[in-house]
């Protein structure tokens, strides 16, 4: 790939500017299911699922993404991230216990568990972890 084929990624969230950047492709999960974009993307909004966000540029950078939007144009991508983390601001010890907390939770099968905040818990737990490892 040549840098014709490079585009502009910005991350922020309401207290930093996480991530900004050319970048070949930016990889992450939405309510819709996991997307690729590649420059010259056709231009939508979409809404972020808990996960990976992948950052290949130079060299492949992972985080752990838990919610917010992205809007994608053709040659800029912004995500505008509630919570975001690189492996190294990751406590893997916390993470595996929110994990079995929330499947503790969701496998009790008890009527007062917020079931889809104890899906959301994991799935969060489960982008902090893939992303550590």
């Amino acid at each position: 790939m040549s840098d014709n084929d490079l585009f502009d990624l910005r991350v922020v969230t309401p207290e930093r500017v996480f991530y900004e950047g050319k970048v070949r492709m930016v990889e992450f999960n939405t309510t819709e299911g996991e997307i690729g974009i590649y420059k010259n993307h056709v231009p939508m909004t979409v809404i972020i699922r808990p996960g990976v966000l992948t950052i290949t540029g130079d060299e492949v950078k992972k985080a752990a993404l838990h919610s917010g939007f992205v809007e994608i144009l053709q040659d800029r991508v912004t995500i505008l991230a509630e919570v975001i983390e690189w492996p190294d601001e990751i406590d893997e010890m916390r993470a595996m216990a929110a994990k079995e907390r929330a499947e503790r939770l969701l496998s009790e099968k008890d009527p007062k568990t917020d079931i889809a905040r104890a899906e959301t818990a994991l799935a969060r737990a489960m982008a902090r972890i893939n992303v550590v490892k």
